[in-house]
């Protein structure tokens, strides 16, 4: 028997509610007492709940086709339900007017009965000794544990306690996979034999379970859950997000000019000269064509001793120590973070580009506002152009149930003690930096924004750093923080000459921080010279080749026999970016470097140089590496190298088909790559 998992939600705006809903305004009741289902139905349609709740009888229900499918699974047979969240559509104190003469009574049974089932469900997968596990619903994360009196509990990912720590991480499919046997045991020995039932589950609160269904026939179970009819916010109106981004524009361009008129006059300067250099083109392929792409050599790597001391004159920051731990995709990344920001003691600090509005992004930032308010001095620091595009784009996973705010600011803002300063962008430019730093002990560095295609949709990567790595990256939040503050370009100086405790003694390996701006090209400089020195070997993985110079010296490399590889999504978030991107990977194709098409989309901007690093949020293009402001973690440590082979390169090389034969060309692509090296 194959069970599949999945939830129905009780969710605010799904449909009009009823005018009786007074008998629910105090929530404290459905905080504290337990909802108890009396009478089940359920047609080919419609389901129908009754049950009482602090000695009131409620009536409530609602459409099974308005469900949001939570996985695609290809191994179920068509006639079997998927996973999905299906909204409660009312909760009222009048019974239904009627009942379809053609549903189907479901049988009940009781807490008891429920409890003896789901201990020998989680005795087999939660652990016992003080940690949890995180279940992940596809829409929803939760954490199960047993406290310290031996009762199990199970509350959001986002609510967990702070005394308990995450042990490990189980998608539900894995979850009902380990307690299939257990389940068909316990069916057999009570004498189970209906093909279908509700339990009662005993669980009270905001986001709890509170019933359970079990379809046998179409082996399904369906958890309802219990969420406030209340919107999580108010929508934004028709034309919000442009007015927004309006309002920024003029404020990144006339305030910012009398705030930081030093910064925004400094990065005109480096804009413009950019902008006349990258005008002058030529076509450096010519002299290559009639020859012949070379095999590999087998040649020694670099010189990496030299090669860093190299690296001391081309970074602005002497080498640090500290330890990584490679996190790739959202499953690695988001349960750990999350589990850290639960239990900070002191401090948050998080630096986006992107801070979204969608359902998974809200329930972060609620985990932030919680934390400020017991305590935690918590800074958001936002990119402004990046925040508001990235509001306007939505995933295609996002609820239909979801409400997003009107403002990230002000829903982080609001009810709480965040503290939240969002960037200008003069000139177009931004500050393309993600940093997440807890209680200045672990910080987390790469490419991910906080939202929903970077938990679930995208192909990505963060770096957990420890040591005193994480004191460095702490102070350039500092300082970005009293650049983005009232006194502007003062309060850079004044972040800048601030004397900063530094926490983390000397542990780990060397590594470096790589940085980019105005004026400063450390990420593209060290990728250049990097590509010049590789003798053996060039892995990279980055979805956005727009720079010339830089596909030109990976050309070169391969001509000098190095055996390049690059990982490229076939489609990226940005459309003009996908054409110039076919162009590239036609130059790359025709001069011998193996180019592999990772089957999604890829956000990782990660690669390896004859055994040296570098990772962060830097992509290959004109902004982000000579004009936005980026973070990349460099360094020759082999055990953080590893990492990067064994966790990302060589899977993704075994996933991504390998391209064979150029991609056919459209002569607008020639004008969308000339007009790409000047946007992105």
């Amino acid at each position: 028997m194959t069970f599949v998992l999945g939830c129905i939600a009780l969710l605010a705006g799904c449909a009009t509610a009823p005018s009786n809903l007074s008998v629910l305004d105090d929530t404290s009741t459905l905080e504290t007492l337990p909802m108890i289902a009396l009478e089940g139905y359920r047609d080919g349609t419609n389901f129908f709940v009754k049950y009482s709740l602090g000695g009131r009888i409620l009536y409530s229900g609602g459409n099974w086709r308005e469900r949001v499918e939570l996985v695609e699974d290809e191994t179920m047979p068509s006639n079997y339900a998927v996973p999905s969240l299906v909204p409660m559509q009312y909760r009222q104190s009048t019974p239904w007017e009627a009942i379809p003469e053609d549903a189907v009574k479901i049988p009940i049974f009781g807490v008891e009965q429920w409890q003896l089932l789901r201990n020998r469900l989680l005795r087999a997968v939660v652990p016992a000794d003080g940690t949890g596990l995180v279940v992940d619903f596809g829409h929803a994360e939760y954490f199960l544990y047993y406290d310290k009196g031996g009762e199990f509990n199970a509350t959001r990912l986002q609510d967990k306690p702070s005394n308990y720590r995450v042990q490990s991480v189980l998608r539900f499919d894995e979850f009902m996979r380990r307690g299939r046997p257990i389940l068909q045991q316990y069916l057999l020995e009570q004498g189970i034999t209906d093909t279908e039932f509700v339990f009662n589950t005993g669980d009270s609160g905001w986001y709890s379970l509170p019933f359970l269904y079990i379809n046998v026939e179409r082996q399904l179970l369906v958890f309802v859950r219990n969420v406030p009819l209340e919107p999580v916010a108010i929508p934004p109106v028709a034309g919000l997000r442009g007015g927004q981004a309006f309002g920024h524009f003029l404020r990144s361009h006339l305030t910012n000019l009398l705030v930081r008129p030093v910064s925004s006059l400094y990065r005109l300067f480096f804009v413009v000269t950019d902008t006349a250099v990258t005008t002058v083109r030529f076509d450096w392929t010519a002299g290559l064509v009639d020859k012949p792409v070379p095999p590999l050599a087998d040649a020694p790597p670099m010189d990496l001793q030299s090669w860093e001391r190299e690296l001391d004159k081309i970074a602005s920051r002497p080498q640090t120590m500290g330890e990584v731990d490679v996190l790739v995709d959202g499953d690695a990344f988001f349960p750990r973070f999350i589990d850290n920001l639960t239990t900070a003691q002191e401090s948050v600090r998080l630096q986006t580009y992107i801070f979204d509005d969608d359902d998974y992004a809200v329930g972060i930032g609620e985990l932030l506002k919680r934390r400020s308010n017991e305590g935690v001095d918590v800074k958001v620091l936002l990119d402004g152009f990046g925040t508001i595009s990235g509001t306007m784009a939505e995933s295609e996973s996002v609820p239909d149930f979801h409400r997003a705010p009107a403002s990230v600011r002000m829903f982080l803002e609001s009810d709480s003690q965040v503290k939240v300063r969002q960037k200008s962008n003069p000139w177009f430019t931004g500050d393309h930096v993600k940093t997440f730093i807890i209680d200045q002990q672990v910080a987390y560095v790469g490419g991910m924004n906080i939202g929903r295609e970077y938990r679930y949709d995208w192909h990505d990567l963060m770096m957990e750093l420890r040591g005193p790595v994480v004191d460095k990256i702490a102070r350039e939040f500092d300082v970005s923080w009293w650049h983005a503050g009232p006194l502007g370009d003062l309060g850079y100086l004044v972040g800048q000459s601030r004397s900063f405790e530094e926490r983390n003694r000397e542990q780990g390996y060397p590594l470096r921080i790589l940085l980019t701006g105005p004026g400063n090209y450390e990420i593209y400089n060290a990728q250049l010279k990097a590509i010049r020195r590789s003798q053996r070997y060039i892995y990279i993985q980055n979805a956005y080749f727009t720079d010339d110079r830089m596909l030109r010296e990976l050309v070169m490399a391969r001509r000098r026999g190095v055996d390049v590889r690059v990982v490229v999504p076939i489609e990226t978030d940005h459309g003009p970016i996908t054409r110039s991107n076919v162009l590239a990977v036609n130059v790359m194709l025709e001069h011998g470097i193996r180019v592999f098409i990772y089957p999604g989309f890829s956000h990782v901007k990660a690669a390896i140089y004859d055994d040296w690093a570098c990772v962060g949020s830097a992509n290959f293009d004109r902004f982000s590496l000579r004009l936005n402001r980026e973070l990349n973690i460099a360094s020759s440590e082999p055990a953080m190298v590893r990492q990067l082979q064994e966790r990302l390169f060589e899977p993704d090389f075994q996933v991504s088909p390998e391209l064979t034969e150029l991609i056919p060309e459209r002569w607008v692509d020639h004008l969308v790559e000339i007009i790409g090296d000047y946007l992105y």
